[in-house]
C-alpha cells in the first residue's frame, strides 16, 4: 500500500478533474507509439502506423488511448487500492498480451509530458511530483503479475 498525503491527493485529483480523457489519452498513446516505435508491435491490428501523422490521426489509436486513460482514471478514484484496481489488467497484459512491463513505465513518462504540455499552469513542481508518484504506482501495479 502506498501512503498519500492530503496534498498529493488534492494535486492529483484536482488536475485529473481538468483532464480531457479522450484528447490526452489519444495524445499519450500516439506519443508512445511514435517515440518508442517498438511498442507498435502490440497494435499491429490498428492499421496504418507508418508515420507520426498516420499514428496521431488513427481512429483506433485515439479510441484505445481514451480507453487506457479511462482505466487510469480508475486509479485516481482508488488511490488507496491501485494494485487491486489493476489486478485484471495486469493479468491480461502478462498472460495474454505479453507486454513488456517496461512499457508501462514508458507510458507513465509520456503521460507526464502530455499533462505538462496541456496543463502547464496547473502542473507545478509539487503537482508533477505527485503525478510521478501515481504513474510509478500504476506501472508497478500493472507489472504485478510479472513478478
Amino acid at each position: 500500500m502506498v501512503d498519500w498525503t492530503a496534498e498529493e491527493k488534492q494535486l492529483i485529483t484536482g488536475l485529473w478533474a481538468k483532464v480531457n480523457v479522450a484528447e490526452c489519452g489519444a495524445e499519450a498513446l500516439a506519443r508512445l507509439l511514435i517515440v518508442y516505435p517498438w511498442t507498435q508491435r502490440f497494435f499491429s491490428n490498428f492499421g496504418n502506423l507508418s508515420c507520426p501523422t498516420a499514428i496521431s490521426g488513427n481512429p483506433m489509436v485515439r479510441a484505445h488511448g481514451k480507453k487506457v486513460l479511462t482505466s487510469f482514471g480508475e486509479a485516481i478514484k482508488n488511490l488507496d487500492s491501485i494494485k487491486k484496481c489493476f489486478a485484471q489488467l495486469s493479468k491480461l497484459h502478462c498472460d495474454k498480451l505479453h507486454v513488456d512491463p517496461e512499457n508501462f513505465r514508458l507510458l507513465g513518462d509520456i503521460l507526464i509530458i502530455v499533462l505538462a504540455a496541456n496543463y502547464g499552469k496547473d502542473f507545478s513542481p509539487a503537482c508533477q511530483a505527485a503525478w510521478q508518484k501515481v504513474v510509478r504506482v500504476v506501472a508497478h501495479a500493472l507489472a504485478h503479475e510479472y513478478h
